[in-house]
């Protein structure tokens, strides 16, 4: 599918676009996706993370947090539209901060909107963050060690993001099977049980699979204290000068887990947000055809550089292609 007067690039296996998603999601045929996996927004103003554009059409740039909730609503009803019933979208949050160091329930919000759309909640994982690693980027008060000295009520957590998986309401009619266990672990920073993948890789018989019931266990973990947070794609290249927040992309190991606990292969999997494209690269990687739909060219010019690293990687899941690992160092607390 083409939008007219709009940067883009469509080949066989994807098709990605620089264009407001709610233009390219309302061209795309009823029930045509498979999965969906993408980070929105972290809120709008007034407490939102995050603003990428002074663009009207940006879901970040909006003066109140029910403008951006009412904005998001549009994304999510043609979500539920292109969505194949009782199939996935994945969307990735945080609950995100208030003045006062108090936190708004974004996930809350995001579970609420689905739910009216006809999906749903199907599952809830917490990504793990180091507090240390946390407090030296974000300069939060409230994960201070001097704030325990002078008051402790006001201490707070390295709060984790959140992959919310939500189900179209519906009969699947195409189940997403792994006849012979999940594949090897990629995704994830746990040392495999020693002998393991030399034994078990290729098993064929999933009763006696050890290295998949292994990996399950890892997946199926209500939290994922494995991911590996600063596996990132490549993403530098895209900041422009008048970015002046922290830019980190979905850690691929995330997207990974997604599309291969809830898509097969030669299926399609949607990104409406997709920013650098890291969910268009962990699709394509993974043999599932992707699209990808990015607002700011900056961003959608570093997609086409990630997904160009992903052809030159395809069918090796350990290859390092285009991985950026930030460098956040940890040092002293600063007083």
């Amino acid at each position: 599918m083409a939008v007219l007067d709009t940067p883009q690039e469509i080949t066989k296996s994807y098709a990605v676009y620089n264009a407001d998603c709610i233009d390219v999601l309302q061209g795309l045929p009823s029930e045509s996706i498979h999965l969906s996996v993408y980070s929105p927004p972290f809120g709008g103003a007034n407490g939102g993370l995050y603003v990428y554009s002074s663009s009207e059409r940006d879901l970040s740039n909006t003066r109140t947090y029910e403008q951006f909730l009412e904005h998001y609503e549009f994304v999510i009803a043609q979500m539920a539209r292109v969505t194949k019933p009782g199939r996935i979208s994945a969307v990735h949050c945080m609950d995100t901060p208030l003045p006062g160091q108090l936190l708004r329930d974004f996930p809350g919000d995001i579970i609420r909107l689905h739910e009216k759309h006809g999906f749903g909640f199907h599952a809830r994982y917490a990504i793990w963050k180091e507090p240390l690693r946390v407090a030296i980027r974000t300069r939060a008060l409230g994960l201070m060690h001097r704030q325990i000295v002078r008051d402790s009520t006001l201490c707070g957590n390295a709060g984790a993001d959140y992959v919310l998986a939500f189900r179209k309401k519906g009969e699947n009619s195409e189940p997403v099977g792994h006849p012979n266990g999940l594949p090897p672990y990629y995704a994830g920073a746990r040392d495999i049980p020693e002998g393991y993948l030399a034994k078990y890789t290729g098993w064929a018989d999933h009763k006696t699979n050890k290295l998949s019931q292994w990996i399950w266990q890892q997946y199926a973990s209500s939290i994922w204290d494995d991911i590996r947070i600063n596996k990132v794609l490549s993403y530098r290249p895209a900041r422009d000068k008048d970015d002046t927040k922290h830019i980190h992309p979905l850690q691929l190991d995330v997207i990974e887990r997604c599309v291969t606990l809830w898509s097969n292969p030669g299926e399609t999997v949607l990104s409406p947000f997709a920013g650098v494209g890291s969910e268009v690269y962990g699709a394509l990687r993974h043999g599932r055809k992707a699209i990808g739909i990015e607002l700011k060219p900056s961003y959608f010019r570093q997609m086409l550089r990630n997904i160009e690293s992903a052809e030159g990687s395809l069918d090796r899941p350990e290859a390092q292609g285009a991985f950026e690992f930030a460098d956040d160092e940890l040092a002293d607390e600063p007083e």
